[in-house]
């Protein structure tokens, strides 16, 4: 459909009569189609309409010629950071918070601002997302000295956020998952908890003895008070997984933080790079990842399965797209292994808000053929995941995966 046809189907929906919502609508058509002999709509802005419309041609705009030809017509915002700054500034004014984020993104793909993400004053002007972060670690190995302190506090205001969101719930969940996984149905006497017994058999009171009569006793056993569970997150650092990379070193942080888990996070393209002892801090552990590469998941689950000392108390959670450039049957061979040891292993093929993600679909009917169901999380469902995988129940698999 060309652009007149549409504008055409777009004027013979609305109808003819000019009314106030008639005049909103032409309005909204305006700011959609840009203006311009094709648009149809014979609205005029000004004003705040005027400037807003202004900021979205220099990013989505098209002059004739360039629309006849399908090219983008040259960017309005320059090849300048000061100009790029004032439209940051602007696309703020106007636009909410969601939207700002999306135009930035655009702008980086459309337009090609990268490199102008190394100016600091641009820095200091964008609004900052998991987006924008992704970009910023896909950037850091060649930004300047007098940008990498203001791309640090960029990345740390992103991670501060995503940690208040994430931990309580986080903490809350994996606490409860821990407690269960300890508890024993036919304890000895003296390991019975008699604080959850009572409250699991009130039911079971008898008022004429005063007293209540437990049929299920719960207790902790005494190896399982002292057994702490093994968490590893395995995250490919491809290009494509950016927003899994920043997502897993917050949670990864978090899990690092409960004394009754002991966390391991190992990132890999074709090398393998063990940062747990960077996990206090997840800035320190994002800009010690190096985003973009190929992709060898046989020699990041070798090195993995290395380090597993207590196989029925780990849980080892691969974050990738499957698109694997090393040994398929090796990997495939590892992740068996590994389940046939007692590893709970879970395959997440992203950890982000993205949607579906693009993946390795005959890896992925491979792995679930081992028992490993791969499937999409998002982080607010996380939590839930990794309660299941602590318990030994079956995972959560979302119906979209």
């Amino acid at each position: 459909m060309t652009g007149t046809e549409r504008t055409g189907e777009v004027q013979a929906r609305m109808g003819t009569e000019v009314t106030d919502p008639e005049q909103e609508r032409l309005r909204r058509w305006r700011l959609v189609l840009g203006g311009g002999a094709a648009d149809g709509t014979g609205h005029v802005l000004s004003g705040r309409d005027a400037a807003m419309d202004g900021a979205l041609a220099a990013l989505y705009g098209r002059d004739d010629r360039a629309a006849q030809s399908g090219k983008d017509r040259s960017a309005g915002l320059g090849a300048s950071a000061p100009s790029v700054a004032r439209w940051l500034g602007d696309i703020r004014t106007y636009f909410p918070s969601s939207v700002v984020q999306v135009m930035q993104r655009d702008a980086i793909d459309r337009l090609g601002l990268d490199t102008l993400l190394l100016e600091p004053e641009m820095l200091e002007a964008v609004e900052a997302d998991v987006h924008l972060v992704g970009t910023l670690l896909s950037l850091h190995k060649a930004m300047p000295e007098t940008t990498k302190e203001t791309a640090r506090a960029v990345v740390r205001k992103v991670v501060e956020e995503l940690e208040q969101r994430l931990a309580t719930r986080t903490r809350a969940t994996l606490t409860g998952a821990l407690d269960r996984s300890a508890r024993v149905s036919r304890p000895r006497h003296h390991d019975i908890d008699w604080n959850r017994t009572i409250a699991a058999n009130l039911k079971h009171y008898l008022p004429e003895y005063g007293t209540v009569v437990p049929e299920r006793l719960v207790g902790y056993g005494r190896a399982s008070r002292s057994v702490r569970k093994e968490v590893v997150l395995c995250i490919d650092q491809s290009g494509s997984m950016a927003a899994s990379v920043v997502y897993a070193s917050v949670f990864g942080a978090v899990l690092a933080s409960m004394r009754s888990i002991s966390t391991r996070l190992v990132v890999f393209d074709t090398a393998v790079v063990d940062l747990t002892d960077q996990l206090d801090d997840p800035v320190d552990v994002l800009f010690g990842t190096q985003l973009g590469g190929g992709t060898d998941i046989n020699r990041a689950l070798a090195y993995c399965q290395s380090q597993i000392s207590r196989p029925a108390e780990t849980v080892v959670v691969l974050i990738s797209d499957l698109y694997e450039g090393g040994i398929r049957d090796e990997m495939l061979k590892r992740v068996a292994a590994m389940k046939a040891s007692g590893v709970q292993f879970v395959t997440l093929l992203a950890l982000s808000d993205e949607g579906a993600p693009a993946y390795d679909r005959d890896h992925a009917a491979a792995l679930a053929a081992l028992g490993s169901p791969a499937f999409a999380c998002t982080p607010d469902h996380f939590p839930e995941v990794m309660a299941a995988a602590i318990e030994k129940r079956p995972l959560p698999v979302p119906d979209t995966a």
